[in-house]
């Protein structure tokens, strides 16, 4: 990554600024196109597509997922629906797995893109001041710092559903996580959430015949819930022992 001091503040900024820039735009563009109505409409050519070029639509399916995710650009959702509903029911011996795989790998892809454009262009600095703050802020980055409470913290903001993916992207970048941790809890911890949508994208056919809507809701049903929220008390587990030790040292 290039030296601060020797770089260009208007230039460490021009991703973010990108990004910011293409987010809006897109927002306003696209917010009739990435929709359950518009999958609705063109599923049969994209099942056809699918069909005809099957690894073109793969890598074309990543590279769109990656962007709506580096963008933040609205349709995460039914962008992972559409995984579901072009892989998760095609022919294997696992049949979700392909989507939730595809749907994983262009999620992580797209944060990590983010990931680096904020951390270009804020996080270093932020993280500098952060540094040589005091008080609470300071304590903040002390802990994360930590190695075990940094995979810990990391692991956790991607399994508890009520943080937005996009907060789950900014905030790494902004503390100085290195890219390598944030990748691989990007990519293993969103990989519960992913399974779960992958599936109702799977049943998009039948949802679809009947003229209905997906439940976006089944996350929360404890049947799905209580599984990620003990996924997610086993990731807090060395915070929790942390904090009840330093307690007994008091």
């Amino acid at each position: 990554m290039p030296d601060e001091s020797s770089t260009n503040p208007f230039l460490r900024r021009l991703p973010l600024i990108g990004v910011a820039v293409v987010a809006v735009v897109g927002a306003y563009i696209l917010r009739d196109y990435l929709t359950f109505d518009a999958l609705r409409q063109n599923r049969e050519s994209l099942l056809a597509f699918r069909d005809a070029n099957y690894l073109l639509c793969v890598l074309g399916f990543i590279g769109a997922y990656a962007v709506i995710v580096a963008f933040s650009l609205p349709g995460a959702t039914i962008a992972t629906l559409t995984g579901g509903f072009l892989f998760g029911s095609f022919p294997s011996a696992f049949p979700v797995l392909p989507g939730a795989l595809f749907n994983v790998a262009g999620a992580t892809i797209g944060a990590i893109l983010l990931f680096l454009a904020v951390r270009w262009g804020l996080g270093d600095n932020l993280a500098k001041r952060m540094d040589a703050s005091d008080g609470v802020v300071k304590r903040i980055k002390d802990g994360i710092d930590d190695d075990a409470n940094q995979w810990s913290m990391l692991f956790l903001i991607r399994l508890v559903p009520a943080v937005p993916f996009f907060v789950a992207n900014l905030v790494p970048a902004l503390v100085g996580v290195p890219l390598f941790r944030f990748a691989v809890s990007t990519f293993f911890g969103i990989m519960p959430g992913a399974l779960v949508y992958t599936s109702v994208g799977a049943g998009l056919g039948e949802v679809f015949a009947r003229g209905e809507t997906p439940d976006l809701g089944i996350i929360f049903q404890p049947a799905i819930l209580l599984p990620i929220l003990g996924l997610s008390l086993l990731a807090a587990l060395p915070l929790l022992l942390k904090a009840v030790r330093g307690k007994k040292g008091l």
